[in-house]
């Protein structure tokens, strides 16, 4: 067994909570490397964790474009195809709130992780193997005529693609139908995706297993938010809306960092299946971008079901304890792992490279980059583009260019991508261009995301023109589908040159367009520059904008809304109450802000105050 719950905090005084004075087991070393705190307790209810609603305002946010960032790829598929591994985690989203001063929400951010959504928003990695340089079939999945006809006409609804396809004497089979979604998805074309899944349903082809409703289901809430999904799952039979189905959707919840939502389906999850690991981790990355001070509850549940932590469960806490500052404790975290059978994977060494770079342990970092890399780089080269972006982290230009040098003959995409962004980071703009020349070069079908890469190093070097330019020429490649980070890194190119309408106009192109949820750091940029001009009544349709994608259920978006009525010198009436009705206390800071206010209010008359 194991111990963790004290290892996931800090003290109640730093703004976290500590869990009780034992931890999950008492022969772990973890009890050794947490914080002390016998008073602070964990709140839990006789009728299990989280059956009543904690909804805390106590969260930390931060709102930069930094979401292509190769040094933690995306991992996360659909929570399907997880089952009860770690391995499809968006490791971006869990180190979104990490970037200084950069950040993603999936989302949010990642971060929202909808960096999460997205959640979530880079290039999927199917298997742990690929995060070991052993060689997985998964990479290489065959690619149907079927996928090719969609593909090749990008601009046409799939419904009629297939019409069409199907009109020519070609037949529909199963494998066809699941390689066409693997590919689609991969590709992160949710909504042709989706358009796909309810075509191949409407003409009886779509097989009912739990699996193939699993992924309906994640589509939807990614396309068409949660409670699509919700309306969804109520119509699939109930012998086949097992535990698969309900933890994607949970997935989708945590990515949109809904904490109502979140928390109302673990619970009723909790009643219908055996707690999971994957299930305890989906609230532990939800608390970790929300609300910290819930982690120590997640933890005494998974002692309480005896369900045991797995590198995930590591990997989040030793992020957290990085955060702090508790290099020891975070180090000792890690001999716990090793002490329990759990050799660190690639996910976990990464978190401590960024974490010691983050915290100027320079030499510490690079020391588990070169330990990635090994004796002879060559026949490491799945490590390659952690590599690119890792040493660009830590300064390391002339290590940067070693390992492209041995990629720059014949890249693959991934290291094309890290490559451009560790260039960015350096500030060689040439270099980075002359990267993204070598992937249009190699990759006849472009992908919007490596020209978003591109776009957002223009809009961090205030290069307006260059980026318009290189939009311009996006939009004119024969099959482009502009996609939510490609969006982000337009409006971020457009605030940056001070032009927010622009951007704002950008955003609504692409709700409208309905191609994929754009991300709520996007509106959360152009919101915070609305707040910054003292523009209230923008800020406020921004702000709505929000809430109608779900956004809204947090305090980041409120907080950037009351500065818009501070810097206007206009009072907020009522902006408690609007924050109360999304299920949000406003905390201390939130009060001191609304404080601000109360000073532009107009002093009562004579009979007004006798009325009061």
């Amino acid at each position: 067994m194991w111990a963790l719950r004290r290892a996931s905090v800090q003290l109640r005084s730093q703004g976290l909570s500590s869990g009780t004075t034992r931890i999950l087991c008492a022969n772990s070393h973890i009890e050794k490397c947490c914080t002390e705190n016998h008073n602070s307790g964990v709140v839990e209810s006789q009728n299990g964790l989280l059956h009543i609603p904690l909804y805390s305002a106590a969260r930390s946010y931060n709102t930069s474009p930094s979401h292509s960032n190769s040094y933690y790829m995306d991992v996360r598929g659909f929570s399907s195809e997880a089952k009860n591994n770690d391995q499809d985690y968006d490791l971006d989203d869990d180190f979104s709130e990490l970037e200084s001063p950069h950040k993603i929400d999936d989302d949010d951010s990642i971060s929202d992780s909808e960096l999460s959504d997205v959640r979530i928003e880079l290039e999927t990695i199917d298997t742990e193997s690929d995060l070991t340089g052993k060689k997985t079939s998964a990479k290489k999945i065959p690619f149907p005529a079927m996928t090719k006809a969609i593909l090749d006409d990008l601009s046409s609804p799939v419904t009629k693609v297939l019409s069409a396809w199907v009109e020519a004497g070609n037949e529909v089979t199963q494998t066809e139908i699941a390689l066409t979604i693997s590919h689609l998805r991969r590709r992160r074309m949710y909504f042709k995706a989706l358009q796909f899944s309810e075509w191949s349903e409407s003409t009886d082809h779509f097989l009912p297993t739990e699996s193939n409703h699993a992924s309906r289901v994640d589509l939807l809430a990614k396309v068409r938010g949660i409670s699509k999904a919700e309306e969804y799952m109520k119509q699939i039979p109930e012998s086949l809306r097992g535990e698969i189905v309900y933890r994607t959707l949970l997935a989708n919840c945590v990515a949109a960092n809904n904490i109502p939502k979140s928390e109302e389906l673990f619970n009723k999850m909790k009643k219908q299946f055996p707690i999971t690991a994957f299930s305890c981790n989906q609230l532990i990355l939800l608390y970790k971008k929300t609300d910290k001070k819930k982690i120590a509850n997640v933890l005494t549940l998974m002692e309480k079901e005896n369900v045991t932590a797995s590198q995930f469960t590591y990997q989040m806490l030793i992020d957290v304890k990085g955060q702090l500052k508790d290099i020891d404790k975070m180090e000792k975290l890690v001999e716990t792992m090793k002490s329990e059978g759990l050799e660190p994977n690639t996910k976990v060494k990464l978190t401590l490279a960024r974490q010691y770079s983050m915290n100027k342990l320079i030499k510490k970092s690079e020391a588990i980059l070169k330990e990635m890399e090994g004796e002879d780089l060559a026949k490491a080269r799945w490590a390659c583009r952690f590599l690119l972006t890792g040493y660009a982290h830590i300064g390391k230009g002339d290590e940067v260019d070693r390992v492209w040098e041995l990629c720059e003959s014949n890249p693959r995409y991934e290291e094309c991508l890290s490559a451009i962004e560790a260039f960015g980071l350096l500030g060689r703009i040439e270099d980075a261009e002359a990267a993204f020349e070598k992937l249009t070069e190699h990759y006849k079908r472009p992908w919007s995301k490596h020209y978003a890469a591109m776009i957002k190093i223009y809009a961090d070097h205030k290069m307006l023109e260059k980026g318009e330019e290189l939009y311009k020429k996006m939009m004119k490649t024969k099959g482009m589908v502009m996609g939510p980070l490609a969006y982000d890194a337009l409006v971020r190119l457009y605030v940056g040159a001070g032009q927010v309408e622009k951007a704002e106009l950008v955003l609504e192109k692409a709700r409208q367009e309905r191609k994929g949820k754009p991300l709520s750091v996007s509106y959360l940029a152009v919101l915070d520059e609305y707040a910054n001009k003292g523009d209230v009544h923008r800020a406020e349709r921004v702000f709505e904008k929000l809430k109608q994608l779900g956004y809204a259920g947090r305090i980041k978006p409120y907080r950037s809304l009351i500065f818009a009525y501070i810097n206007a010198k206009t009072p907020a009436y009522g902006f408690v109450e609007r924050m109360k009705w999304d299920n949000l206390v406003p905390n201390k800071a939130m009060f001191d802000l609304l404080a601000r206010t109360d000073a532009f209010q107009k002093p009562l008359s004579p009979v007004a105050e006798l009325l009061e």
